[in-house]
């Protein structure tokens, strides 16, 4: 992902809109799948239509996600895709305002929330559907010395790596690709 599709919110309204676990999850089924339509969101999220059509267009007030009218079939078909694929926003961008740093502190704890329950769900899962990622799928963690200039650029090698992987021409070779979630944490911290 490179910077020009990596949007820095400074709105507390943006991140209340975005931290909804419905919208959060609305968001990464467009990251996964591209633009689709309320139908094929509510099929993927196991939600109704109405709830769908609803978060979505508290997504759109947001400017997190915007119609994609080109690719209806006709007038009826509403195709929906996201604005930017990724979002940024530092805590202390709200400092003025305690309530807006309220909902910036809620938004970053509900964020992390999602990380691990996706991992957890993954742990969680039956020996069947883990038997062929079993030796793929993992976990690691380090303890490092850095200072912030080193945190920094340990930060920014790190999303260049993911962003190759995650914009990489897909071989055609009929082999069986799964969304894989990687998320990466790195802050200072006191064993």
């Amino acid at each position: 992902m490179d910077k020009s599709d990596v949007r820095q919110i400074t709105d507390s309204r943006v991140l209340a809109a975005m931290s909804h676990p419905l919208r959060r999850r609305l968001m990464d089924v467009f990251k996964v799948h591209g633009p689709s339509t309320v139908g094929l969101l509510a099929e993927r999220t196991d939600q109704a239509p109405a709830n769908v059509s609803h978060h979505l267009k508290v997504l759109a007030a947001a400017d997190l996600v915007t119609e994609a009218p080109e690719l209806a079939r006709d007038r009826r078909e509403r195709w929906w895709r996201l604005v930017t694929r990724g979002l940024r926003w530092s805590n202390t961008d709200f400092d003025a305002d305690p309530a807006a740093r309220a909902v910036a502190d809620a938004a970053t704890s509900l964020n992390l929330d999602r990380h691990v329950a996706l991992a957890r769900a993954w742990h969680a899962a039956d020996e069947t559907e883990q038997a062929s990622w079993h030796d793929a799928a993992f976990s690691t963690d380090h303890w490092l010395r850095l200072t912030p200039e080193e945190l920094a650029e340990l930060s920014r090698e790190m999303i260049g790596l993911l962003s190759r992987w995650a914009n990489r021409d897909l071989p055609d070779d009929d082999a069986e690709r799964r969304p894989v979630f990687v998320f990466v944490h790195g802050v200072p911290a006191r064993p």
